[in-house]
């Protein structure tokens, strides 16, 4: 699997949009005591906006981003259980790298919630560094910045 196999959702992958991210994120709900803002998405509207892209045939991962003045919001990444350990959310990421970089942005940001401490794990690992804490409604949220080169 290469980049270019990931690509900008349409209409008819809303279904698998919604699919993947509710599997991906179900797990959360009962340890942080709400449901995961992802799923409560509106993906329709997300994917008319090009927000979202997806990877596999049929979709297994995908991404939610926002462009900013300085920075790409990673508004959210999700891997279908199924397909945990083939590389995919690595894929993903490495993605969205690219596509800063492409549209001249100096870094990504992205937040996730202080219970979902296997991210707390990943992000890391992927150059990813903890900017700060807060709290935002029922949701306490650890932000992260990745400053590219």
């Amino acid at each position: 699997m290469t980049d270019d196999e990931i690509r900008p959702a349409v209409v008819a992958d809303v279904p698998a949009v919604k699919s993947v991210t509710d599997a991906a994120y179900r797990p959360y709900i009962e340890r942080i005591g709400v449901v995961p803002v992802p799923m409560e998405a509106d993906h329709t509207a997300n994917v008319a906006a090009g927000k979202v892209f997806v990877t596999g045939d049929p979709v297994i991962g995908l991404v939610v981003i926002e462009t900013h003045e300085d920075h790409l919001f990673l508004d959210s990444i999700a891997v279908h259980p199924d397909a945990h350990g083939q590389g995919v959310g690595r894929r993903l990421l490495e993605f969205v790298d690219a596509r800063a970089r492409a549209l001249g942005l100096p870094e990504v940001r992205l937040y996730t919630n202080v219970m979902m401490w296997e991210n707390q794990k990943i992000y890391p690992k992927y150059g990813y560094e903890v900017i700060e804490q807060r709290a935002d409604g029922p949701y306490d949220r650890i932000h992260y910045r990745k400053r590219l080169s």
